[in-house]
Parts: structure tokens; sequence; C-alpha cells
């Protein structure tokens, strides 16, 4: 049987269970006694556990193991909730995300076997009263179980199978040859979900030491799991009765095994029953033969609710109507030419409602991306020796699928940046009467056609004075420059490439490398960074980004021969521009419009397009990005218009004035604009 057909279904369900005891083990960190907390993270562990073991990922299996037995000592009163404690466990979750990640990109679990953590949690495990013997003393060993359980003399004995004429002969041939061959019978656990894949780590583990000659049933109702809870296997092997137990105890929901002896012509009996308890120890040394490295298992997946793909559903049902409808009309004959508009339009409404359905299937909430900050914070708190709460809210808030997977880092940056720049030290924030704990807050919401996500914190805020020093001592900007500009274009040289403020380069800031890796994240997501900030209080990162890249509402213009789109969510109005009213301001071209100064863009020159002498009265399309307005000046309006963006190809991936292309309905491919590298 094989079990490579679950690993996708093992992967993203050893994702949520990982999610989840990680929220668990910050939530019993705060709240060490609540006893619903621990039990849940029992059942998380329990339910990894059997998981690992049920793919034959043994090395898992085992760490998990060894954190559930100093689960079930918590759980049991004998050991107490500690700081130290909930480090080792959190290590043990960093191990078992390593693991899960090996299987992604591999389809192995690798050959860590994280040796001192084990030994770690064991020795957790063993601390308790001397008087209540630990789960390792508890379970009962091999050699013990066999001397208390073994068939005595007046025991029948005569329940050794009959083997096939030509297994027999390779039985004894075997026995000749001075190798073993046992009888080996195998008890599943009555509640045991998946016998078969049971079954089939068993028989892999086992064709390691030997080779399996019969087994009862067939191999094939195995495989098709058409037997009960018991399996025979008749196996020749040259390693002891011994390893075969620990081999077969060792895969998770075995819950007896009974193994004898044939020898030439009669059989002695070797082994006897061995029942297993839920907390004996589980072999793990071994590899998962099942798996093929250098795989890439991993897909992107969503998980949709039904109701969404009802929707679709009856959507599609709908468009095989239109099409039917269309098929059975004579465009051509009188009476036809209503009932053939009226299905036009029926169409055009089918197709909007499936563009709305479909995008609501793609959307997935930021929750997925939000889960995993908790954790980080605690972390870096700890390193940086300073208290902070991390308050989360509209962890409900939907983004499309493609820009969840990319804004982890953006966000990642700006909140470690909040941490160590933007809070205070604990002995600062008591000087200056400010509360011991520093507070960040991250808020995600829509806004329209987009999302925007706020990363805010109480601290010091950020220092304009210093930032236009460090910037004229690296040389980014003239003594001219500096003069001159606003306080909103400093703070923007923080996103420069290199640019720090730090004094010391540490593990979390000095090197330059935080804030510019964030806006051209953004930017490539079609998004944009605002940043808001006030000294003594604090600051806040405002990210914009788009509610979906694939599909968007767009204005279609000419510019020369050339037809373009600029996305709608980013136009503020369209304005008719009098050649007189163009003025220039330190060489740029600016109107004047409603008292604000907006600078002119003549997208011909940038595009490098012929252009005609400017004519008395021109057409501006006024976009805003953030707090900045630019007008650019086209030929003409073609309409508003629905595009399904298309990449360009790695070969012109590299334009940055262009975010991508579309399809006309009349077959042309037009450029759409990228608003953010314009500006």
């Amino acid at each position: 049987m094989d079990v490579s057909q679950y690993l996708q279904i093992f992967i993203e369900e050893s994702k949520d269970n990982l999610q989840r005891l990680n929220e668990n083990l910050l939530k019993l960190e705060s709240y060490p006694d609540d006893t619903h907390t621990l039990n849940e993270i029992f059942r998380v562990a329990h339910t990894l556990k059997g998981m690992a073991g049920t793919m034959g990922f043994a090395r898992m299996q085992k760490l998990t193991h060894n954190a559930e037995n100093v689960l079930s000592e918590i759980r049991s009163g004998k050991l107490k909730v500690s700081a130290s404690m909930l480090d080792t466990l959190f290590q043990c979750l960093d191990a078992l995300e390593n693991y899960v990640e090996e299987i992604i990109n591999t389809s192995s679990e690798g050959s860590e076997d994280y040796a001192a953590l084990i030994h770690e949690l064991e020795q957790i495990a063993s601390m308790q009263d001397t008087s209540t013997p630990s789960p390792q003393s508890s379970a009962v060993s091999l050699d013990n179980a066999k001397e208390t359980v073994s068939s005595g003399p007046g025991e029948e004995s005569g329940d050794l199978m009959e083997l096939p004429e030509s297994q027999a002969l390779i039985k004894n041939k075997a026995i000749s040859m001075g190798m073993s061959v046992f009888q080996v019978e195998i008890k599943l656990s009555s509640n045991c979900v998946l016998k078969s894949a049971r079954a089939f780590v068993i028989f892999t583990e086992l064709e390691r030491l030997g080779e399996i000659v019969h087994c009862v049933p067939s191999a094939q109702d195995i495989e098709d799991e058409r037997f009960e809870d018991t399996f025979v296997l008749v196996f020749i092997t040259k390693e002891p009765k011994q390893k075969l137990q620990e081999i077969i105890l060792g895969v998770s929901e075995v819950e007896s095994v009974v193994i004898k002896a044939f020898k030439s012509g009669e059989f002695v009996e070797e082994a006897a029953l061995v029942d297993k308890q839920e907390d004996a120890q589980n072999g793990g040394s071994q590899d998962n033969t099942n798996a093929q490295n250098g795989k890439q298992v991993s897909s992107k997946t969503v998980r949709v609710n039904i109701d969404r793909l009802d929707t679709l559903m009856n959507l599609v049902s709908e468009l095989i109507i239109v099409k039917t409808q269309l098929e059975g009309l004579n465009v051509s004959a009188e009476n036809s030419a209503g009932n053939y508009n009226d299905s036009v339009e029926y169409l055009e409404r089918v197709t909007t409602s499936l563009h709305d359905a479909v995008m609501k299937v793609r959307m997935v909430p930021v929750e997925l991306v939000f889960n995993r900050f908790p954790r980080m914070i605690r972390d870096v708190s700890r390193k940086i020796n300073k208290e902070i709460e991390l308050i989360m809210s509209g962890e409900e808030t939907e983004l499309d699928r493609t820009v969840i997977d990319e804004i982890g880092d953006p966000l990642i940056h700006l909140l470690r940046n909040a941490a160590d720049h933007g809070l205070e030290t604990t002995e600062e924030r008591i000087h200056i009467g400010k509360p011991k704990k520093g507070t960040i807050k991250l808020q995600a919401y829509q806004d329209g056609n987009s999302v925007v996500i706020e990363v805010q914190d109480d601290g010091r805020g950020i220092d304009v004075n210093k930032i236009k020093n460090k910037a004229l001592q690296k040389g980014t900007i003239t003594k001219e420059e500096a003069v001159n500009m606003t306080e909103q274009e400093i703070i923007e040289l923080l996103f420069k490439p290199s640019f720090s403020t730090a004094s010391e380069i540490t593990d979390l800031s000095g090197r330059g490398v935080g804030l510019d890796v964030v806006k051209s994240k953004i930017t490539a997501l079609g998004g944009h960074v605002e940043v808001q900030t006030e000294m003594g209080k604090g600051s806040k990162f405002i990210v914009r980004l788009p509610l979906t890249l694939a599909i968007i509402q767009a204005l279609m213009i000419n510019i020369g021969n050339e037809k373009y789109a600029i996305p709608l969510s980013n136009i503020q109005n369209i304005e008719d521009v009098k050649k007189e009213d163009i003025q220039l301001v330190q060489k740029q071209e600016v109107i004047v419009i409603r008292n604000e100064i907006i600078p002119i863009i003549r997208l011909h020159n940038i595009l490098g397009l012929p252009q005609e002498e400017d004519k008395d009265l021109m057409m501006g399309v006024i976009v805003k990005k953030g707090e900045r307005q630019v007008g650019f000046i086209i030929d003409s309006l073609i309409g508003q218009q629905e595009i399904v963006i298309k990449s360009l190809g790695k070969y012109l991936s590299g334009i940055d004035i262009i975010a991508g292309a579309t399809i006309l309905g009349n077959g042309e491919v037009a450029l759409i604009l990228d608003i953010n590298s314009l500006i």
C-alpha cells in the first residue's frame, strides 16, 4: 500500500495542529493552571504522534511521544508548569515544525533525531516524587513482559499455521541455513482508524530486517483493509525475536504481538503476548523508507466553505443554460434578435456573479499570517529583555491567497522593528511615566477595494532629526535637499536600501535591510506603505494592499496609438488641463487643482512614444498613492473595464513601470501601468 496519497493531507493537518499547539502553549505560559488549555495541548500532541506513526515518520513520532510524557505528568499533577519547561516545549514545537518542513521539501523527515532535546524531555518527565513510578519505570520492559506472560509447559501450543508447500520449503531451507523463521501475530487497537496504513508501516519496518514469506489474510486483503484487528505473518530473519518485538511495538496503535519460532518439523513457542501501554516508549531511530528524497510535495491550497462552492456550481449551471439558449437562436430571424440581446445581458450578469464567487473562493483570512506573530513577539521580547504585549484585531479580514503568501515577511520586519526600535526599554518607560509593558497593535480591516494592515506601537516615535543627520552623514541627501525636505519626505528615507539609524548591529537590527525589503515587497504586490509618528507617543506603519491580484477594475486610456490600463483603485479624478495652467517648479511641471499643487507626468516621454505639440486643452488623470498625488497627461479615454491581469513572463519581468498585461475583447493586448513605480 502506498501512503504517499495521504502525504498532502498529513502536511495540511500537521500545520493546523502545530499552529494550535503554538497558540495553546502561549496561553499556558500566561495561565499555567488552565486545565482546559493543558488538555487541549495534550490532545493535539497525541494526534500529531498518531499521524506521524501512521505515516511512518518514526523520529517525529518519538519526539512527540516524549513531549506527551511531560504533558501527561503535568496533567496528573506530578509536575508544575515552569518557564524552563515551557522553553523546552517550545523547542519541541520548533523541532516538529522543522520535521514538517523537511517532509514538505523531500517527502522524508530527514536524519535529525534531536537526541539532546529528547533527553531533556525525559529528564523533565522523571522529575517527580520518587514514590510514584515515572512513565519510563512504569512501562513494562520487553524482557520482563516476556517472563511475566510466557506460556507455561502445560499450555496448548498447536496453533502454528500450516504453510503452503512452496512457503514450507522456503521455511525449511532458511532454518537449515541457520536463519530464524517466526510466526508473528499482530493485533491492532480496536479504535485504529487507518488499519491498512498501520499494517504497511509494520511491513516496511520488518522488511528492513528480513523477508515476509506469507501472511494471513493476504497482502491484497490487508491493503484493501478487509480484515479485523489481527493479522499473522511468517517472517525469515537473522535478527533476534527481541528486536522484532521492539520494532513492532514502536508502531503506534499496536495493541499486542505474539511471536513464535518455527523449527524443522516442529515448533517451540518462543515469545508471548506483550500488551502495549499508552506510555510505552516508541522505537524511533529508523528512517522513513517510504519517502522519496528530493521530491517537493507541498502545494498551495485554500480551504473553501461549502456554501461558496454551491454558489459556483449554481452559476456554472446558469452558464450552461445561457449557452443552450444561444445555440438555439437563429440570429438572422427577426423574432430572435430580441432574445439574442436578452441572452447576452443574462450572460453578462452570470459572468459578473461568477467572477465575484471565484474571488471569494480565493480569499482567505489574514489570520493565516497573523497567528505566527504572538510566538515571534514572545521570543523577541525575551531576547531584547523588554516586556511587550501584542494586541491583534481584524484577523477575519480576507485577502487573496497570492497576497497572503507574500505579506508575512514584510509584517515580520515591521513588528520586529516596532519591538526593537519603537519601544523603549523597561527602565526608560518607567522613568518617563509610561506603563512598564510596551504595546504593539496589529490591526487589519477592509477599506473599499483594499485591505489595510496597521502596525502601531506606543514607543518613542521616530526622531526626524536623527534620520536627517544620518542621511547627511551617509551622503544620501545634500544639505540643500535637507533644508527643503518635509517631515514625511525625511521619514521616507527609512525605506532606502542599507539605511539604518541603529547605533549598533544586533541580531534584530542595524544592517539596514529591513524597511527597504518591506517597501519593495509591498510595492510588488501593488500596495504601498505610509508612516505616521509622534515623538514620545509612538509610530504607526500603514500597509495598504489590493484585495486581489487576479481581476481588477481599470480605466482604459489611449497614449499615441497604444492602449494602456490604469487600476481604478488608484484614480482620484479626471481633469481638463489647460496649457497655460502648467507651471514649472524646481524643473518639475505642476498644476494647481483646488488649491493643491500636483506634479505632472507626461506618459509619452516615459513610455518612449512620439508626442504632438501641446494642445490648448489636454486630459489629465489624477492618481493617488498614500498621501502623494500625480497627474498623468494622456491623449484620450476609452472607458472603465474589468480586466484579467496576465504576467509578462520571465523575459519582461524587469520592466518596473509595467505591472502586467491584459487581453481586450478584440484580441489586442494592453499593458497595465504600475502606478507605484511611476509615482
